[in-house]
């Protein structure tokens, strides 16, 4: 994925819940028939534990031959995420990695020191019209893992753990919640997780991490007696009980959070850093363009094209 400019989000007043920290309403912002919501970073939370980017991709549709095409681009400094309801891409990236990505998987990659990836829709899906809908994420690293070597993880939906009952379905995508544990690798205490509930299904916050925040995608929830609608983040404060109810059409959300960095990070277009000396080195080596030898270099498959470094 490729930071792209929009419109910071919206922080109101967070209301009568004494629970709740900050209320992040993304504004929306149209990349050319494809519509992204950023909730995070915020003016007033940049990072729900070490989530330091949160994008909600669509629901968008296209037509037969259409599709997304996020051209090779770099990142330092963190982990990506992606996430899918509907649709899917493929994924190239310069460790030789070519995996495609369906709903319910998770492509987990590490940037470390330096990775360059792009995603797209795959010719096989341009052939008919198809939608897509989903959630992408950067997970920063903590300061002593940010040179570390770039990695990339891919777990099908039998992989992840998948807690179902009293009308709840909530898969763990990332982390430990709820007595369980995903397989990816993380460098820090953390939970991701999709959870889809049932009208008036009841779910309990982690209590076991520092930072939470959930993301409602679809319908509403209630907690504590306040109603929350679809494209609403929510922060709470540390050790507060939290337990949602499901609105009377029931909910679809994302939870996440964990254990906060040791402080804040800088983030320049695809570049998060503990320090902005890090970032100037990756803005130096991406625009010397030395794919042979250079600090970066372009996924194998995909090199006719990449996205250049911005001018500010």
């Amino acid at each position: 994925m490729s930071w792209n400019p929009a419109i910071e989000p919206d922080c109101p007043n967070a209301g009568s819940l004494d629970a709740l920290e900050t209320m992040i309403i993304p504004r929306a912002r149209d990349l050319g028939g494809f519509e992204v919501r950023r909730a995070l970073p915020s003016p007033k939370r940049r990072m729900v534990g070490p989530f330091v980017f949160f994008d909600q991709m669509g629901p968008a549709d296209f037509l037969t031959g259409n599709g997304i095409d996020v051209r090779p681009h770099p990142h330092i400094g963190l982990a990506t995420v992606t996430y899918l309801y509907k649709g899917e891409f493929q994924h190239r990236d310069s460790l030789g990695t070519n995996q495609m990505i369906y709903p319910g998987e998770v492509n987990w990659m590490i940037a470390g020191n330096g990775v360059t990836h792009s995603e797209r829709t795959s010719a096989e899906t341009r052939a008919n019209p198809h939608g897509l809908f989903g959630i992408q994420t950067w997970v920063a690293l903590p300061e002593k893992d940010e040179d570390t070597g770039a990695a990339f993880e891919h777990h099908g939906k039998a992989e992840l753990p998948f807690i179902e009952g009293e009308g709840k379905a909530v898969r763990l995508i990332l982390g430990n919640a709820w007595g369980e544990r995903a397989p990816v690798k993380t460098f820090t205490e953390m939970f991701y997780a999709d959870a889809v509930l049932d009208a008036g299904a009841l779910l309990p916050l982690p209590e076991n991490h520092e930072d939470r925040g959930l993301y409602v995608v679809e319908g509403a929830i209630e907690i504590a007696g306040d109603r929350f609608e679809a494209g609403r983040m929510m922060v709470f404060r540390p050790g507060d009980a939290i337990t949602i109810k499901a609105g009377e059409t029931g909910a679809r959300l994302m939870l996440l959070g964990g254990e906060t960095l040791n402080g804040p990070r800088y983030i320049w277009w695809n570049f998060v850093a503990s320090s902005q000396e890090r970032i100037d080195a990756a803005k130096q080596a991406w625009a010397e363009g030395d794919w042979a030898h250079g600090r970066f270099q372009l996924p194998p498959g995909d090199t006719a094209e990449f996205i250049p470094l911005p001018e500010r």
